[in-house]
């Protein structure tokens, strides 16, 4: 079965920008695309707004902006949000593995986003509200921008995240027991040791017996545990 990640629309080069255009991303519509199944998502068209349309910001609390046209002033916070919460309703049953996000967007970007307080000045700590949600939604996941795939380093950690949720998704969709556990962490142990020693004895336990702890919750416990770790950096 073939990897399928949300993907922002625009960079595969849909023209759904503010302006009609597109962010055009290369290397994610040709060369990782010929291994994974994209599900586009433009955040601002699909809750209803208009290409083209007003450019627009994210003002007031970091933790909590409003997303507010640049002209007029209308504030889109509660049509972004309401639409945000039903995608990512509908998203949990595409089967995703993870997501790639267009950096610097009032919407979807990942980190690092502009938000303006009452005098007009910007700090760059914000998150997109559809971005925010999602990694709310689906904590494990994982997620990256398109600029910080431009990283050989990030690039390949996240492809190598994506892949391994790949194979884990396999080994749940069988008739996972707990000798195929063991399987699967003996598989893996030295790719989770390259990030992390510590998540790796900790897997290392839970996969040779995890006493008291139903099976279930004990896969749920690992795979939290194998995320965790190959976020970190490989040594």
């Amino acid at each position: 079965m073939r990897i399928k990640i949300g993907i922002s629309s625009c960079l595969l080069g849909n023209q759904v920008r503010y302006d009609g255009g597109h962010k055009l991303d290369r290397f994610l519509a040709g060369t990782l695309g010929r291994y994974v199944d994209y599900v586009p998502v433009c955040p601002e068209v699909e809750c209803g707004m208009p290409i083209p349309r007003e450019p627009m910001r994210l003002e007031g609390e970091i933790e909590a902006p409003r997303l507010v046209t640049h002209r007029t002033r209308e504030d889109k916070t509660g049509r972004m949000l309401a639409w945000a919460d039903k995608r990512v309703g509908e998203l949990a049953g595409e089967g995703l593995l993870g997501f790639i996000f267009k950096s610097d967007s009032p919407s979807c970007g990942m980190e690092r986003v502009r938000v303006y307080d009452e005098k007009g000045e910007s700090a760059r700590k914000g998150v997109g509200l559809f971005a925010r949600r999602f990694m709310e939604h689906f904590p494990l996941l994982p997620v990256e921008e398109e600029g910080r795939l431009h990283d050989p380093a990030l690039r390949e950690n996240f492809i190598e995240r994506l892949f391994t949720m790949a194979r884990w998704r396999d080994f749940v969709g069988g008739k996972p027991d707990r000798d195929g556990l063991v399987e699967f962490h003996a598989r893996h142990k030295l790719l989770i040791q390259a990030h992390s020693t510590r998540h790796c004895r900790e897997m290392g336990r839970l996969a040779a017996g995890g006493k008291g702890v139903p099976f279930p919750g004990l896969l749920a416990d690992y795979r939290r545990l194998l995320m965790e770790a190959l976020k970190l950096r490989a040594t």
